[in-house]
């Protein structure tokens, strides 16, 4: 688990697990860094492969509480199709979860093949 700020060599960057400070680097991003602003900026604005390539990499590393923080439900289910190919081993526990939560009556989803 990340502590609040840890140093990261290759970038130098000060990464933080402050998803709420808008300056602060989310540790999920240790490739790719960008302040919470500038991800939210670039989720809001970006290309529709741009936009998919960031998605794919929050669910991939980010903790799955965390993911809520820059997208919803109905989002990740909107895109899942473009979405789920990008997801490398995570992508069972995203069709698990999201499935899960159709039982449920919460979102429609059915996981692509």
């Amino acid at each position: 688990m990340p502590t609040q700020e840890q140093e990261v060599p290759a970038q130098g960057v000060p990464l933080s697990s402050d998803l709420d400070d808008p300056e602060a680097y989310p540790y999920f991003l240790w490739d790719d860094p960008m302040s919470n602003n500038e991800l939210r900026q670039c989720l809001r604005t970006a290309s529709p492969p741009e936009r998919i390539r960031l998605l794919a990499k929050i669910l991939r590393q980010a903790r799955d509480t965390d993911v809520w923080k820059y997208t919803s439900p109905d989002e990740v289910v909107r895109v899942w199709p473009t979405l789920s190919p990008q997801l490398g081993r995570r992508r069972r526990f995203w069709e698990f979860l999201l499935s899960s939560w159709a039982k449920q009556g919460r979102i429609d989803f059915e996981p692509t093949r």
